[in-house]
């Protein structure tokens, strides 16, 4: 028999991980726009196991707070401040209806990375450019600053893009909505294979519209 340990995923899972997935998928949603995200599981890139864990606030709020209070974080996401700022934005984003939801991206076993994957066709987004049916948005926040500036976002970035695209057959453009003003984060979603589309003023924000789309996935 050959050998194919190099396309296995492996699967051990550390202290770290059992903790944050021992307490099972969360409570079923009325309606899965998101094509069953909390079941993804994990993926294999050249850093580690890769995996999307849904957000639970009683135990993951003090971990996203502590980054969203990181200076470099905070000029970007500005969600700096108390507890109560974070949970109110988790709690904006973990609607019933399912559009949207916030996870932890665990990498190897460690949490280190927070991820909002929602559908940019039902959000406020869809007002500023043209939407398609079933366009699913990704943002990414990397919490730990040594994981910042070597190519790890870009790695990500691409990782999360291609799962969307593979487990939502009706999706065929990944949307991103990075601020003009984070230019490494703009430089991270180019080089994963997102092109400029357009400049969007939103609320408050003055933001670059990037894609990436299922017909140029083997080019881009």
């Amino acid at each position: 028999m050959s050998d194919d340990r190099e396309d296995t995923l492996d699967l051990r899972l550390t202290e770290e991980l059992r903790e944050f997935i021992a307490a099972g998928p969360p409570a079923p949603r009325p309606a899965d726009l998101l094509d069953g995200l909390a079941g993804w599981g994990p993926v294999a890139t050249a850093a580690g196991p890769f995996q999307l864990v849904p957000v639970r606030p009683e135990r993951d709020l003090a971990l996203i707070g502590r980054w969203m209070n990181d200076p470099a974080v905070a000029a970007v996401w500005r969600l700096d401040g108390p507890r109560t700022v974070t949970a109110g934005h988790l709690a904006g984003l973990q609607r019933a209806d399912g559009r949207s939801a916030a996870c932890l991206g665990v990498l190897a076993g460690v949490a280190m990375s927070y991820w909002e994957i929602y559908r940019a066709d039902l959000d406020l987004i869809a007002r500023h450019y043209r939407a398609r049916p079933h366009d699913t948005g990704v943002r990414l926040l990397l919490g730990r600053a040594p994981d910042r500036g070597h190519g790890l976002g870009t790695l990500l970035l691409r990782t999360v893009a291609d799962l969307v695209l593979e487990r939502r057959p009706g999706c065929g453009r990944v949307i991103a909505d990075p601020d003009l003003r984070n230019v490494p984060g703009i430089a991270a979603h180019l080089a994963a294979g997102f092109r400029l589309a357009a400049e969007l003023e939103l609320p408050g924000r003055h933001t670059a519209l990037m894609m990436r789309e299922r017909a140029l996935r083997g080019v881009l």
